[in-house]
């Protein structure tokens, strides 16, 4: 793992959720979503910080060690949708969030999650512990699938405590169950190559 020393961590929390019927008819292969948080201590908890680029410029690590486990949830299913997002405890920001998700985090998420061309949904949110926090989903290479809007909703017991920040990478194996209301598909993307 190499994940840049900014982030003194504290816990990592994985989620997996596996739906295997809802109204109707059954999927050919269960819908599998996967979550993987990251709590470590906010170093800008407290306090007015400019430049928050210490937690950019060091975040590649956490989108490649984040895209990883969450991939390996995944049981050796590809990943079709991701999302990402995070909560930061009450004497933090949601700038602070934000500055640990940008593309430098994002890019290397997408390669850690084997490729993706759609930029990645994401929500973030100031936060007290035991919070819950629903990560978007989208299908990875065209924001536009419909069939692919969905979310994961995690709660963790014990965070974000009030100086610290939680950093979460979500995928899943398909879109929704059942999904039906029209729009661009899978087969649609692909055959555009």
């Amino acid at each position: 793992m190499s994940i840049d020393s900014i982030y003194k961590i504290r816990a990592w929390h994985s989620f997996v959720q596996e739906t295997v019927h809802e109204l109707g008819p059954s999927p050919e292969q269960p819908l599998v979503k996967a979550a993987v948080a990251v709590v470590f201590e906010n170093p800008f908890a407290g306090r007015w910080v400019e430049d928050l680029s210490p937690l950019t410029d060091a975040s590649a690590g956490l989108g490649t060690e984040l895209g990883e486990r969450a991939v390996a949830l995944l049981g050796g299913r590809p990943v079709e949708s991701y999302g990402k997002g995070g909560l930061v405890g009450v004497n933090g920001e949601q700038e602070h969030i934000v500055a640990c998700v940008t593309t430098v985090f994002g890019n290397a998420l997408r390669d850690a999650v084997g490729g993706g061309t759609a930029w990645i949904s994401s929500a973030s949110k100031v936060a007290g512990t035991g919070a819950s926090i629903d990560i978007p989903l989208a299908f990875k290479d065209e924001v536009y699938v419909r069939s692919h809007y969905d979310a994961i909703t995690l709660t963790l017991p014990d965070a974000p405590r009030p100086d610290e920040i939680v950093i979460i990478a979500a995928v899943a194996t398909g879109g929704r169950v059942n999904a039906r209301v029209g729009g661009i598909t899978v087969a649609d993307v692909t055959a555009r190559g």
